[in-house]
């Protein structure tokens, strides 16, 4: 009866979930539009640019609501995908991509040989001002990112060099590399290479991959990247004058950085890095999003972790998605509101559907420095991905002053559509689910433990609940709470390690509540 009561609930909780309640905007469905980027103007929300591979743009003059589309151009430099998008300081947009010129314009020019950089200041109606950095011979340029520093307007990338791209030769290696600009996207330093530990060159779990800067309080510029070991960590307090000596490992990626997941062509679990520069109560939070199979390779699950001091000690990894174990979650990134300092992570999600590819877009949101997130599914109209048409390599989302805007990729009819989403409504309801949700759990402590841990759960109105502890496959452990009646109020509980004869290793704790189930994962060291 317990076995039947657990997947009962859950099958009935999934059907639930499927409902959307923001409404989605289609912004092209053009010129096979994929590996999506998005930014809002902090100096003016309403204008806003996104880009898709490989030379899509687009802007909104009106927050989103209605899309100017148009092809990007460079004569110099070609245009050539992994497109990135944002804003300084003073107001200026910038698109960021890879190269691929024309030797009869641009003598010695070679495949993906340089990053480009091109700058608007008409809010990303024209950009005209194309710029470059990283030309090394004939040596491969690939995966930019970018930070732009709010003290100083300088504007900081990353990405990865290859020697020979996809050689297996042992002398060819990647690295990360780092330019910089002091004159609004004008002119780039030369660029440096920060990290010590390389890779080979087969674009893989092997290579280094998905640089990500981000700036940190007092300036400092940090870079995260995906290696063969996992999660490495640079640091520079100087502008990026200097580095540390060698990178640190701060976190493993299970199963490696690429992986498969049905019906995608590829699909990794690069990492994204933002920094907290908010007044908030979590200023200086430094947060690191990415994906793996940690609990295996029907369980893609996305994580954060974060450091408080700077990149010296990091967290555990927090689980973003809430659900139950057994379904994918792939293909996140990562903002941070930098006016709230609120985080929000979007990623693809397969919770609510078993033996297909269904597919949904879902986003995590922390108010409280990343310790939980509440989880939001943002479309509408689910969808089949089908390996033969390229998704790319990444999704994204744009947040300042609680105005949220997402960006994705579906699947309609086999032609992929760009969609975003009016997501203001998260900040002024969704974030607020402690208070107004019937059941909800407050944060488990200890977690990890390794004796006791205490639950402790709020309840808005009087009702029964049931709480059950399943191991990480969702297999039931042990009914704790059965149908108790409760008042409405703060309650809490107990769990004993010894007493429930758990051993070391992760398991969840799930609370039924009449209306709603709520989940949290527990951790028994």
């Amino acid at each position: 009866m317990k076995t039947f009561k657990l997947t009962f609930i859950l099958v009935c909780f999934s059907v639930l979930a499927v409902k959307a309640q923001y409404s989605n905007i289609l912004i092209s469905t053009i010129n096979d539009p994929e590996e999506v980027t998005i930014a809002i103007n902090p100096k003016n929300t309403n204008q806003i640019v996104a880009g898709a591979n490989i030379n899509n743009r687009y802007k909104s003059n009106d927050g989103g609501l209605t899309w100017q589309t148009a092809l990007l151009t460079c004569n110099a430099f070609s245009v050539y995908g992994d497109p990135v998008v944002f804003w300084d300081t003073l107001g200026s947009a910038f698109y960021m991509h890879l190269s691929n010129p024309n030797p009869s314009i641009t003598p010695g020019g070679t495949w993906v040989d340089r990053i480009v950089i091109q700058k608007s200041t008409d809010a990303g109606a024209t950009y005209p001002i194309c710029t470059a950095t990283g030309k090394n011979g004939s040596k491969v340029q690939d995966k930019p990112w970018y930070v732009v520093s709010p003290f100083n307007n300088s504007i900081h990338i990353t990405w990865t060099q290859f020697d020979k791209y996809e050689s297996s030769l042992a002398s060819d290696s990647s690295h990360v590399m780092y330019s910089k600009s002091t004159d609004a996207g004008l002119t780039w330093s030369t660029p440096l290479r920060i990290n010590h530990h390389g890779g080979n060159c087969m674009d893989n779990d092997t290579t280094v991959e998905g640089a990500v800067p981000a700036i940190g309080p007092s300036g400092e510029v940090y870079v995260v990247w995906a290696s063969l070991q996992g999660l490495r960590f640079q640091k520079s307090l100087d502008n990026g004058l200097t580095w540390m000596p060698s990178e640190k490992l701060i976190g493993t990626i299970a199963g490696g950085w690429v992986y498969d997941v049905g019906g995608l062509m590829r699909c990794n679990g690069l990492p994204f890095t933002n920094c907290d520069l908010s007044q908030g109560p979590n200023r200086g939070n430094l947060y690191v999003n990415y994906s793996d199979q940690t609990n295996g390779i029907n369980d893609v699950d996305v994580y954060i972790i974060k450091s408080t001091d700077g990149g010296t000690t990091w967290s555990s990894p927090i689980r973003v998605n809430n659900d139950m174990p057994g379904k994918n979650q792939f293909m996140s990134s990562m903002t941070v509101d930098q006016a709230t300092g609120y985080v929000y992570v979007i990623f693809y999600d397969r919770r609510n559907y078993t033996g297909s590819n269904l597919t949904d877009v879902y986003v995590g949101i922390s108010k409280d420095g990343g310790n939980t997130f509440t989880n939001h599914k943002i479309n509408q109209t689910s969808f089949n991905p089908t390996s033969s048409v390229f998704f790319g390599d990444y999704i994204g989302i744009s947040a300042y002053n609680n105005k949220v805007r997402p960006i994705w990729m579906q699947l309609n009819s086999g032609a992929l559509s760009v969609f975003t989403a009016n997501l203001d409504a998260l900040t002024l309801t969704g974030m607020n689910d402690i208070e107004k949700s019937p059941i909800s759990i407050i944060t488990p402590q200890p977690n990890p433990f390794s004796s006791q841990t205490k639950i402790v759960f709020n309840l808005t109105k009087k009702q029964k609940v049931t709480a059950q502890l399943v191991d990480s496959s969702g297999k039931l452990i042990k009914e704790l709470v059965t149908a108790k009646p409760y008042s409405k109020g703060i309650h809490d509980f107990v769990i004993d390690k010894n007493e429930n004869n758990l051993t070391k290793g992760l398991y969840y704790l799930v609370l039924y509540g009449e209306a709603k189930s709520e989940f949290v994962k527990l951790i028994v060291e």
